[in-house]
Formats: structure tokens, sequence, C-alpha cells
């Protein structure tokens, strides 16, 4: 019997290929119905929520959800040795994302289990398949990757079934948790390859007491937060946060890699989690205005600079070309700072409607201006790789694989 051939074959070599153009696609769709809906320019289906429950639910569950995957999946064999996950198994994780899709939208006209079951389909199954793997690593840091999808899983779950902001919240912490343990190992690390390259230093070794702080005060800030604590204690939890992240951060010397756009992007979106730290604090402290911005500041400053900065390497590294970023991608870096500072600062000020238009325009430009460079690689196959040379040197977390 001949083998089963999926369609559109360079689209399944990889995650971070089918996860990232659906992804960015889905994104700037989201965006431009939020918009259409804001200015009574378009009518939702029957049944969904407020617009910013909706937005809030699949610009976590359908967009950020894609591109975790296509980043996360794509890493982790480099860095764990796990298996990839590609050809059929990865369309089949595909098929269960655009299931929770298509489930959502039509939840007006099904039963609520099937809604249920259907979003939360995709993080059962990597549970599932990425479960034993992790637990045979000698790394045991990986396992937190579960706590991450255990997250999302418990979110949408409790989204679906009527407790909306609590789940919300809940996945996005799931989501700040992820945050800060991929960018705490790819951005002192990339950083540290580029100081070496350019002779300005070396990496900043991993200190883990510092290490293990950063994600207890995520997990105590979540924790605080979630329980419904009184203000007092989430802003000590949340400024905590703030002094150990931005520790930290200053120990990677990101100010000496501004010439490269991939690594400065990735400091900047950072430090906007850390700023999102101290907006929630201050906003508790009484603080007028402050605790307004703190969710955009980690949403769009922090999550889309990395969001960016990391598809754009991927989508050179994995199909073989050089890191060279192209011009419109440095644009769009330029472009998500202007969407965060717009945000977050109509959010603190209390601006009015054209301030947040214009914020969301510079978002959909900044992903735009990444399908346009990028989708056409994404689903065409990668260039010729030249023989690897010999592996560099680099202060890495123990247990972690090659550096791509």
């Amino acid at each position: 019997m001949a083998s089963f051939k999926l369609p559109f074959a360079s689209l399944w070599v990889s995650p971070f290929r089918p996860f990232g153009v659906l992804g960015m696609a889905y994104g700037i769709a989201l965006m431009t119905l939020w918009f259409a809906a804001r200015t009574g320019h378009a009518s939702l289906p029957q049944g969904m929520p407020a617009p910013q429950l909706w937005h809030g639910h699949e610009m976590l569950f359908g967009f950020a959800a894609a591109i975790i995957c296509a980043t996360v999946l794509t890493a982790l064999p480099s860095w764990a040795g796990t298996p990839e996950i590609r050809g059929v198994p990865l369309a089949g994780l595909v098929a269960l994302w655009l299931a929770g899709r298509a489930a959502y939208w039509a939840a007006g006209s099904l039963p609520p289990w099937v809604v249920i079951a259907a979003g939360g389909a995709l993080y059962a199954a990597l549970l599932a398949v990425l479960g034993p793997q992790l637990w045979r690593l000698a790394n045991r840091n990986y396992l937190l990757l579960l706590v991450v999808l255990a997250g999302l899983l418990a979110g949408d779950a409790l989204f679906l079934a009527g407790h909306a902001e609590r789940g919300l919240a809940t996945a996005l912490y799931a989501v700040v948790l992820l945050f800060a343990l991929k960018a705490g190992v790819f951005a002192p690390v990339f950083t540290g390859n580029h100081l070496r390259a350019t002779g300005r230093g070396d990496q900043a070794p991993f200190l883990m007491p510092l290490e293990v702080a950063a994600v207890a005060t995520v997990l105590a800030l979540a924790g605080v937060d979630l329980a419904g604590a009184p203000p007092p204690w989430r802003a000590s939890a949340a400024l905590l946060a703030f002094a150990v992240h931005a520790v930290r951060m200053a120990r990677w010397r990101g100010w000496k890699a501004w010439d490269d756009p991939l690594l400065w992007t990735m400091h900047v979106a950072y430090a906007w989690m850390v700023v999102s730290f101290l907006l929630l604090g201050l906003g508790d402290l009484g603080v007028d205005g402050a605790g307004r911005g703190a969710l955009h500041a980690f949403t769009v400053g922090a999550l889309g600079s990395m969001m960016l900065g990391l598809m754009t390497r991927v989508a050179l590294r994995h199909t073989g070309r050089p890191l060279a970023v192209p011009p419109a991608m440095v644009a769009a870096y330029l472009l998500i700072q202007l969407a965060a500072l717009l945000r977050v600062g109509a959010r603190i000020a209390g601006a009015n409607e054209p301030w947040i238009l214009v914020a969301g325009l510079a978002w959909i430009g900044a992903f735009a201006l990444y399908l346009g460079c990028f989708g056409r690689i994404l689903a065409s196959p990668s260039l010729p790789r030249a023989a690897p040379g010999p592996p560099a040197a680099a202060n890495r977390p123990p247990g972690t694989g090659r550096i791509r």
C-alpha cells in the first residue's frame, strides 16, 4: 500500500511552518475583526461574549497558542533532544487547533461540552505526547512546560464553562511562566554567542538561585492573584517579581547587543514583562492608571516583541538561511514597540478610542510585515544546509542540547 502523502508537503516538515502561518494570519484577522466590532462595522455570531472577552480568549487560545506551538515544538528537539513532531502527527495537532477555533466561533449552536472538549483537545494531546518524553529527561526544568500546558487547558475550560475572567487569568499566568522560562534561556545564550563573536565579552553565567527565584516569583504572583488575595498582597508579589526579573535581565548585558535586531527585540520584550510587573504592583498600591496598563505591557509589548523576534530567528535558521534580518522586519520590530507604547499609554492615561485604534493598526502592520517577509518561506522547501562546523562553547543550563 502506498504511504499517505499530505498536501503542501513542505508545511509538515516542522511545527513552526503550519503553526507560524496559521497563527500570524489568525492574529491579523482577529485584530481586524476587533477593529470592525469596536467601530460597529461587524456583527459577531450569536452567543458570543463581550468584545473584550472573545478578543482575550482568541488572542490567547488561538493566536498565542499557535505561536507557542510553533516555537516550543520546534525548539524542543534541539534543546531537549525530544523526537521531532512532523508529518501526519503534526497535521493532527494543527487539526485540533483548527477544531478549537471552529467550535469557539460556532459555540452558540453547539452543546457546551463539545466546545469545551474541542477547545482543550490540543493541550490534552500535547500533554499526552510531551509528558512521557519530558519525564525521561535528566533536566527536570522541562517539566515546567507541562505546568504551562495544564494551565492553558484549565484556563480554556474555565472560560468556556462560564468563568471567563478566571479562565483568562489562569491561561495568562501560564503564558507568563512560559515566557520567563524561554526568554530566560534564549536571551542570555543568544546574547552570549553574539558577544563572543564580536569580541565584546562572554555570556553571563547562570545563577541557579536567581533562576529559581525568577520562576518562583511568577508562580507566587499567579497563586496570590488567582486566590483573590487583597491588593496589598498582590502588590507585594508583583513588586518582588519586578525586582527579581529586573536583576535577571540586567545580568544579560543586552545593551552590548543593540546592533543586532534579533537580540534587541528579545531584550526589549523581556523589559516589557518587567514593566508589567511594576505597573501591576503600583496599581495595587493605588497609583492612578498604573494597573490598567499592566495587561497590555505584557501581551502587546512582551509577547508581541518576543513572538516576532523568535519567529524571525526560527524562519531563517530552520530553513537554511543566514540570520540576516530583512529591513522590513526591523520596521516590524519598531511598529510593535509603537503599538505597545500607545496601547499601554492609552490605558494608563484613560485615552480615548483613536489612540487604541492606532495602536491596533501598528500591531497589525507588524505582523503583516512578518507574513509578507516569511509567509512564502514557511510554505516552501528549506535551502540546502552547509555542513555544520564545530559547536561553539556556550554557557547554558545543564541538560540543554544544541544551540539554534
